[in-house]
Order: C-alpha cells, then sequence, then structure tokens
C-alpha cells in the first residue's frame, strides 16, 4: 500500500491545458472517488498517476517517491479499465494471472495468487471459461482479479461499471467496497456517477474544468457544498435552485428579481399533507404540479413556481393530481445560500 501525493499537476496537450496544478494528498489505504462530468479531467489525472500519461508540470509521488519519469510498470500500481481489456481467447484463469507470467514467482506461487483472487471474487467455479462465457459483472471481476494477483500499492479504476446495466452496477459497488474493506489497498475511482462516488468513497474529489473544487467525505460535500455547481452535482435528484432574497427571523422567499440563490435538496421540501406550510419553515412556497413519480414509501413531485422546474417530496399515499396548486415548506437550517454572481457558498439558514 501507499500514500499518492500531487503536488501542482498539470497536463497540456498542445495549447489546451486539461488539468490545472491540481494538489491533493491521499492517504495509505484510502478509497478516493474522482468524480465530475465529461472533460473534466479526472481520467487524465488518473491517467498521470497510472504513468500513462506525460505530466507537463508538478510532482506526482507514490509511497512517497517523486515518479514523474517512471514506466507504469516501475510504479507498482493496477489499472481496471472501463471496457476490461480482458483476453478473449485464454480461460479464466490465465487472464488472472496474465500479469505474473514475467515474475520471479514459481508456478505453485502463481496457481496459489490466482486461486486466492478468484475466491475472493466468487469466480472459482469458472476459472476454465473464456470471457465469451461470462456476464458483464463477471468480466468486470476477472479485471480485476488480474489487478489483485499483482498485489500492487495501489488500485486505480477508471469508470469501471459505466457498460453494466443498473442492476449489476449497484451489485459490483458493493462487491467493489467490500474488496476494499478487505485489502484496504489505497483506491483512487474515477466515475461521473455521482451515487457510486457518494456509497463508495471515504473522500471524493470534485472536478470541473481541470480543477478541483471540493474534496471531503461524501456526507460533508451534501451538506457542505462550497458552490453551485458541487451542490447540485452530489445527491440525487439533484439540488433545487431559485432566485429569491432573505428576509427577517432565519427566513427567505422565492423571488425572480432577488439577491440570492436558494438550493433546496428536494427531501427536504415536503408536500403539505392539508396544502398548508408549517409555521416553523424557513422557506413556503406554492406552486403547480407538472409531473409526479410514485415511488413506493416516498412520491417525487415535479412543480413549476415562479418559472422555476423544482422536484419535493411527498409522503408514499399522497398523490397530487398534475395541474394541482399545492404548498411545501422547508425547515429551519435546510436551506443553502448561493452568489448569484460567483455561485459560492454563502451559508445555510
Amino acid at each position: 500500500m501507499a500514500t499518492i501525493e500531487l503536488e501542482g499537476l498539470v497536463k497540456r496537450y498542445g495549447k489546451v491545458q486539461a488539468v490545472h496544478g491540481i494538489d491533493l494528498s491521499i492517504k495509505d489505504g484510502e478509497f478516493v472517488v474522482f468524480v465530475g462530468p465529461s472533460g473534466c479531467g479526472k481520467s487524465t489525472t488518473l491517467r498521470m498517476i497510472a504513468g500513462l500519461e506525460e505530466i507537463s508540470g508538478g510532482t506526482l509521488r507514490i509511497g512517497g517517491q517523486v515518479v514523474n519519469e517512471q514506466e507504469p510498470k516501475q510504479r507498482n500500481i493496477a489499472m481496471v479499465f472501463q471496457n476490461y481489456a480482458i483476453y478473449p481467447h485464454l480461460t479464466v484463469r490465465q487472464n488472472i494471472g496474465f500479469g505474473l507470467y514475467r515474475s520471479k514467482l514459481s508456478k505453485d506461487d502463481r496457481a496459489k495468487r490466482i486461486e486466492e483472487a478468484a475466491k475472493i471474487l466468487g469466480l472459482e467455479t469458472l476459472l476454465e471459461r473464456r470471457p465469451a462465457a461470462l456476464s458483464g459483472g463477471q468480466r468486470q471481476r476477472v479485471a480485476i482479479g488480474r489487478a489483485m494477483v499483482r498485489d500492487p500499492s495501489a488500485f486505480l479504476f477508471d469508470e469501471p461499471l459505466s457498460n453494466l446495466d443498473a442492476q449489476l452496477r449497484a451489485q459490483m459497488r458493493i462487491e467493489i467496497k467490500r474488496l476494499h474493506q478487505r485489502l484496504k489497498t489505497t483506491t483512487v475511482y474515477v466515475t461521473h456517477d455521482q451515487i457510486e462516488a457518494m456509497t463508495m468513497a471515504d473522500r471524493i474529489v470534485v472536478m470541473r474544468d481541470g480543477r478541483i473544487l471540493q474534496t471531503g467525505t461524501p456526507m460533508e460535500l451534501y451538506d457542505s457544498p462550497v458552490d453551485v455547481f458541487t451542490a447540485r452535482f452530489i445527491g440525487s435528484p439533484s439540488m433545487n435552485m431559485v432566485r429569491g432574497r432573505r428576509v427577517a427571523e432565519g427566513r427567505a422567499e422565492v423571488d425572480p428579481k432577488g439577491d440570492v440563490l436558494i438550493g433546496i435538496r428536494s427531501h427536504d421540501l415536503i408536500v403539505a399533507p392539508e396544502g398548508g406550510s408549517s409555521e416553523d419553515a424557513s422557506l413556503s412556497i406554492r406552486g403547480v404540479v407538472s409531473a409526479v413519480e410514485p415511488l413506493g414509501p416516498e412520491t417525487m413531485v415535479h412543480l413549476d413556481v415562479a418559472g422555476e422546474s423544482v422536484i419535493a417530496t411527498a409522503p408514499g399515499k399522497l398523490i397530487p393530481a398534475v395541474g394541482q396548486e399545492i404548498a411545501c415548506s422547508v425547515i429551519r437550517g435546510k436551506l443553502y445560500l448561493f452568489d448569484p454572481q460567483t455561485e459560492q457558498s454563502l451559508g445555510r439558514l
């Protein structure tokens, strides 16, 4: 295992700068997830750590050693790719052990490592099959197994679940997290899926336009986003944003000409059962229902509020009619305020 340190890391492609001098320290054994939209620089950063992209500026240390000029094989890291990158003509056993054939391990030791990895990943009955006979999830396990047997200092994952269906993604998230808890190997994971980031990470790194906007635990980012982008990117559904203004006694109101942006989590914007509003609310609004999504224990209600689209939450048995005007409220402490010009956080109400 190893620490990974990025100091002023830069990546340029000709005159285009893809990564703008980022700083980050990843602890030994930590599971860190880079998250952000396509083109934000997260995969480029991962590839610089792997040695697959040349570093244009700054310093990269793995285990305290500067590795800027080292080849990938010298860094003792293992990477799992989006497209599995396993060999179709080889069996599962051969694919898992592929990276060991040039090692100094004995034949028995290689076999033992392959068997141990297959057992951890639930592949022990599939070792003689070829990839064509495997499901997408099983193929991804083979790719992970090939990385595991090398006993690397760090695992690097580049959007490994994006080719799987929703059910398999959910299953593989749990399996990768359990694997990390068992092996405790430093892990850097790249995804554009904030649900993967929230459920798997010890710490999340939010990137945009080649820069780090915020780092923190999943709940730190969810509860205390530093800007509008992070607030809307972390959490599902995305945070509602309406223009408004602050009024007396810790309250706010919607106002299209107001001087603040008001952020509201959908699960904090509660539909009043009888169409009324809470006296203890920091914000009360009325809107017209444009759509409803019954989910069983709760109903997501889409509203038109002063020309803005807003999503609120109602109890599962309460399903308002489309076109109905209803009231919603947010309890105190659950409003997020942002500057409309800089989009930086102004705190909470």
